[in-house]
């Protein structure tokens, strides 16, 4: 699961890396769902579409009220959890290439 706000900076600085990650892994069995903290529909299609995020996409645009983010505890963005098989989170927050390399790691060990 990805966190993002598609009009924030940050978020939208990580994206390219989170498309890369997917281009590499996807066939092995990495899969995203973004779950957005945007308040305006029109902000969060757009950075979608401008980012090239062609994976699954919700929100509530109820920004920090979302109850996902509550969920989770999500307390900064972008922010990321990956979720094994099993639904057992294994790793957190990971950008660039520690990302990469733990995507690498954890689907070379079937997780």
């Amino acid at each position: 699961m990805i966190f993002g706000l598609h009009g924030a900076d940050a978020c939208r600085r990580e994206n390219p890396n989170i498309v890369a990650a997917y281009k590499e892994f996807h066939d092995k069995g990495f899969n995203i769902v973004g779950i957005s903290l945007d308040k305006k529909k029109e902000n969060w299609v757009k950075g979608i579409q401008d980012d090239n995020l062609t994976w699954t996409h919700v929100s509530d645009l109820l920004f920090w009220n979302s109850a996902v983010a509550k969920l989770y505890g999500v307390r900064a963005i972008p922010g990321n959890y990956l979720v094994d098989s099993k639904g057992i989170i294994v790793a957190k927050n990971l950008h660039g290439e520690e990302l990469q390399a733990t995507l690498k790691t954890l689907l070379e060990n079937k997780i």
